[in-house]
């Protein structure tokens, strides 16, 4: 059992976490014709897109309220209907995924009040659908406001039906990238069955180009979709964050649901693959035989360069949760972990402690490490203590390709195997040549 303690500084010096509103635009940014709406000021709505858009390298849809010191104070139902209007006037989406911040939940506008009356006064807006996430930046983070975000559409958009046998709802919780959802993907349906995904980054954040420009998003999990979820014949929720908005599914439709808390590494995948082949009554395809059979080899080839080596990391709890466990497998240590928010799962962690905390705090645990894991705002520390970073998580903005980036299943397991292996490589490299450089070791060494 870990031991989970809480940074209880005056202030955060050097971020790790992002806001709840920021993950719950991620989640909506999943949905084909969504645009995702903060309810703030333009300040708050900027910063996100900022760190989306340098992330992803895409164009990213995203609308704001702005409000101001005056209606923050006289009350917020005016700007909130007047962007939505505006948005079906001149954007015409789907689905509007409308999030709170700090500055309108300090306040407390009632924002489902607001809703009511708006849809009252406007019955052109029945056939919009509204998904309001309540995600207060002053707690919790960014995988909070992503889990929120989908048991808001869960809970909203899907209708009851008729049992489809073959079709499974699949929750990718905010640890999985766009190229995750898209292995994850190929894997499902290599086993006839028809997954939807709640949310599908895979299909809208994978960076792919369209012939016309949309101001909403042009792929992703229709709203056609979304509402056929209550006929399900089983949820896979993908990330211990998802099991709220997979027990909504089963309280409204019936739906058994599984949680996976890791796909990476060999034996989660085996779990996965094998639960796939008794929830479609079919045999493991051959190509994940061979999959796995490589990534047998990998393992045995890279194993030398993990086994000893001290990581410390600072992640998300779903994303920490499964990147310790697939370093554990490989023989490395835990030296130190720094997280964001809290989640039942830390204290089950196979590690000696835990952080809430900051970067800073992440600074002085991490000193002795062999390799850091972290997004890119670890790049500063890793110079400054002269150790490998391995970036992972969001955002990434000095790294390319975080869009088709992929972690797991057997061929994004063999992707993270080499690429973290490939800096214990470098740096043991750069060690036999500074001690030749010492003369401490011959060159033949």
């Amino acid at each position: 059992m870990a031991i989970v303690t809480v940074s209880n500084k005056a202030l955060t010096v050097n971020p790790l976490k992002q806001s709840q509103a920021l993950g719950a635009t991620l989640a909506f940014l999943g949905l084909k014709g969504t645009m995702p709406l903060f309810h703030g000021s333009q300040g708050c709505t900027a910063f996100a897109k900022v760190v989306l858009v340098r992330h992803f390298r895409e164009a990213i849809p995203l609308a704001t309220t702005a409000m101001t010191e005056v209606t923050t104070i006289l009350g917020g139902e005016e700007n909130v209907e007047e962007a939505i209007l505006t948005l079906v006037e001149k954007a015409n989406p789907e689905i509007i995924g409308l999030c709170t911040t700090g500055l309108t939940e300090t306040r407390g506008d009632d924002i489902e009040g607001f809703l009511k009356e708006i849809r009252d006064r406007h019955p052109e807006l029945n056939d919009l659908a509204i998904v309001f996430a309540p995600t207060p930046d002053f707690k919790g983070a960014l995988q909070d406001g992503f889990a929120v975000a989908v048991e808001s559409i869960v809970k909203e958009i899907p209708r009851a039906g008729g049992l489809r046998t073959e079709q499974v709802t699949i929750l990718a919780g905010s640890a999985f990238t766009p190229g995750d959802v898209q292995e994850i993907k190929e894997m499902v349906t290599s086993f006839g069955l028809v997954p939807i995904f709640v949310p599908d980054l895979g299909a809208s954040l994978d960076g792919h180009l369209e012939d016309t420009y949309s101001a909403v998003t042009v792929s992703g999990t229709t709203l056609k979709q979304l509402r056929e979820v209550g006929s399900s014949a089983f949820t896979l929720a993908l990330g211990e964050s998802m099991r709220g908005a997979a027990k909504i599914l089963e309280e409204r439709f019936g739906t058994p649901y599984e949680v996976f808390g890791e796909l990476t590494g060999l034996e989660p995948v085996d779990e996965f693959i094998h639960a796939l082949a008794i929830l479609s009554g079919n045999s493991v395809p051959e190509k994940y035989r061979r999959q796995r059979r490589q990534l047998q080899d990998a393992m045995l080839d890279t194993h030398f360069y993990f086994s000893g080596k001290r990581v410390s990391l600072a992640l998300e709890p779903d994303l920490l949760w499964s990147t310790v466990h697939f370093l554990q497998s490989m023989g490395s240590q835990i030296h130190g972990v720094v997280t964001t928010t809290r989640s039942h799962l830390l204290e089950k962690l196979p590690v000696k402690s835990i952080t809430i905390g900051d970067l800073e705090d992440f600074e002085s645990l991490a000193d002795g490490s062999d390799l850091l894991i972290g997004n890119s705002n670890v790049s500063a520390i890793a110079k400054r203590l002269s150790i490998p970073l391995y970036r992972l998580g969001l955002p990434i903005y000095d790294r390319l390709g975080n869009g088709q980036f992929t972690k797991v299943g057997y061929r994004g397991t063999m992707e993270l195997l080499f690429g973290i292996g490939n800096l214990f490589l470098e740096a043991e490299e750069a060690r036999v040549k500074q001690f030749q450089e010492f003369g401490i070791v011959s060159a033949e060494f």
